[in-house]
């Protein structure tokens, strides 16, 4: 049977975990737009672009269907920290509509947005990824998700975990990405965020040897999932490339622009009805 292949619809829905390093080096600047902002007003922006684009995608003539469950866990300090309303676990798409401000942007414009830049302490990555694990398990293990297109999860960081080292992660991670439906394993796909100018990125990945020696680079390709077939012609084009081979789900020292590129061929490689 062929894998990530399953339509989504209201009764057959699919996940997006979204894991946003809220540390205190989020603080540094970042290009981003022709301006020049920090790391967490940057990721920020692009995930209020991501949540938006979803309830786009999940509105009807009649409304907002519930396509997708969403969940947001900020992490740093010694905490994760809810986003959306204080509410943890998973939302559903319907409800954001409900949950959304709206302010005008530097332009001028309204803009939603459900989540606000925060920049303060640590990185405890180790446990936002166990607290991940958690949810997609016990997500995947409802009746009504049984076949549903397994969960996407993007871990945004722009440095290492201060609470676990290099074996911790890659359990972690090893048990996230075998969480699992009918349709296939989650995915996890691990994005680096950079403010270093100029600094060689690397997108999607076929091999660790596009990653040279960099410790932390391939600790973050070795953690995520290889990519399904599905995604190649996306990916392609976006690295600029000849479709061919397989990709892993990660990025090193992407710019701002490279991460809405990431997530939105993460999210829209998908059959929705």
């Amino acid at each position: 049977m062929t894998q990530y292949a399953s339509t989504i619809t209201s009764h057959n829905r699919t996940a997006f975990v979204i894991l946003l390093d809220r540390s205190g080096s989020m603080a540094e600047p970042i290009s981003f737009n022709g301006q020049r902002v920090s790391k967490a007003e940057a990721l920020a922006e692009i995930t209020n672009r991501l949540i938006f684009e979803l309830l786009c995608r999940a509105r009807r003539s009649d409304g907002v269907r519930n396509y997708f469950d969403v969940a947001l866990i900020g992490y740093a300090g010694d905490a994760l920290q809810p986003i959306v309303g204080n509410r943890k676990g998973f939302i559903p798409i319907t409800e954001f509509e409900q949950l959304v401000c709206i302010e005008p942007s530097r332009g001028g414009f309204a803009l939603p947005h459900w989540v606000a830049p925060a920049a303060e302490g640590s990185t405890p990555m180790f446990e936002a990824l166990l607290e991940a694990s958690e949810m997609v398990e016990e997500w995947c293990a409802r009746p009504e998700n049984a076949h549903s297109y397994p969960p996407t999860i993007f871990n945004i960081t722009d440095g290492e975990a201060s609470d676990g080292d290099h074996a911790d992660i890659a359990e972690i991670s090893d048990r996230l990405r075998s969480c699992s439906t009918t349709d296939g394993n989650a995915l996890l796909i691990n994005i680096h965020l950079t403010s270093t100018a100029g600094e060689r990125s690397v997108i999607f990945p076929r091999s660790i040897d596009e990653l040279e020696h960099n410790y932390y680079a391939r600790l973050l390709y070795e953690c995520a999932s290889e990519m399904p077939s599905n995604y190649s012609s996306a990916i392609a084009s976006l690295r600029g490339e000849a479709a061919g081979g397989r990709y892993r789900g990660m990025c090193f020292n992407a710019s701002a622009a490279e991460v809405v590129a990431m997530m939105n061929i993460g999210s829209i490689s998908l059959n929705v009805m």
